[in-house]
């Protein structure tokens, strides 16, 4: 059973293990490959509106995302999202009960419409994802991701209306 909940601070180490390989592996986010603990709990717990949790049933944190406003003054009715699981949690329907539960949290807090700024096109599981949760790709950007292992890659910002 997976359970969704806000963020708590006991449950940044566990966090942090299934973060830092997807940072330091550098093919789907672009973020420093060498990025510290610190900044990276700033950039993913500090600074978003809302950080929330998946956990099984025994409270294991199986996956998480962060909810922000995507841009600020004019722009802030568009929410932005990131979403990470666990690797032993791949497969298993964790990402798209983070992504419902995204989804129903930016409409909660009153933002209409989400947007994802850069999707590596090479991350195809998350492509087609998103699309079944109703995202549009809005445009592809040209070599825009550098990839480790295969050099400049597209990157698509994504869309939905809320």
């Amino acid at each position: 059973m997976i359970r969704i909940r806000p963020f708590q601070p006991e449950d940044w180490p566990a966090l942090w293990a299934f973060m830092e390989p997807v940072f330091r592996a550098g093919e789907t986010y672009a973020v420093p490959r060498d990025i510290t603990e610190q900044d990276a709990h700033r950039m993913w717990i500090e600074l978003p509106r809302s950080v929330r949790v998946a956990v099984d049933g025994h409270g294991t944190p199986l996956g998480t995302y962060y909810l922000k406003a995507n841009q600020a003054g004019p722009g802030d009715h568009v929410a932005n999202c990131g979403y990470i699981v666990a690797p032993a949690a791949r497969g298993q329907g964790v990402a798209a009960r983070l992504c419902e539960d995204s989804l129903a949290l930016a409409r909660e807090l009153g933002f209409s419409a989400m947007q994802y700024n850069l999707v590596v096109s090479t991350n195809e599981t998350a492509v087609r994802l998103w699309q079944a949760h109703g995202f549009a790709i809005a445009g592809t950007l040209a070599g825009a991701f550098r990839h480790p292992a295969l050099g400049p890659v597209d990157a698509h910002v994504m869309y939905r209306r809320l």
